[in-house]
C-alpha cells in the first residue's frame, strides 16, 4: 500500500476551494479515485468540477493526516 497525497481545487458556487488530501491506495489511479468519491459525497460536486494539480507519493514519515496515520498503525 503507497500513501499519496493529492492537491487541487474545485468550483463551488462562485469560489474555488483548494483542498489537499492523503490517501491510501495500491495505484495512483485508485487514489485518484477515492479523491474524487470523498471530495463528490462530502460536498456535493461532480467530477467535472473538481481539478487536480498534483499527485505526489509520499513516505509514512511525510503524512500530515491522522486518519492515514492511524490506518498504517
Amino acid at each position: 500500500m503507497q500513501i499519496y497525497r493529492i492537491s487541487g481545487w474545485f468550483k463551488q458556487g462562485l469560489f474555488k476551494q483548494k483542498f489537499r488530501r492523503e490517501v491510501v491506495a495500491l495505484t495512483k489511479e485508485q487514489a485518484l479515485e477515492r479523491v474524487y468519491s470523498l471530495l463528490g459525497s462530502r460536498h456535493g460536486i461532480t467530477r467535472n468540477r473538481i481539478h487536480i494539480e498534483e499527485v505526489v507519493e509520499i513516505n509514512p514519515e511525510e503524512i500530515t493526516d491522522p486518519r492515514v496515520l492511524a490506518m498504517l498503525e
